[in-house]
């Protein structure tokens, strides 16, 4: 099983937003289709970035590693 981390962009604002997921297309489509409170708002959404790591630690890490501005 891999797990992703991601960078969607808002087409309506412009605005990003950063996730981590063990099924991307399925996290993607509930942005869109406003499942989420964090990105309902903005919606549509298209991916901009993702990346697989082999397991959940990693991914996590690097997810925070972008939301802190690092990235």
């Amino acid at each position: 099983m891999f797990y992703y981390v991601y960078i969607l962009q808002s087409l309506k604002n412009k605005s990003f937003y950063i996730g981590y997921t063990s099924d991307l297309k399925h996290r993607f489509k509930q942005h869109n289709n406003g499942e989420s409170l964090a990105t309902k708002p903005y919606r549509p959404y298209k991916l901009i970035f993702y990346e697989a790591f082999l397991n959940r630690i990693d991914a996590k890490h690097r997810e925070e590693y972008l939301k802190g501005g690092y990235g």
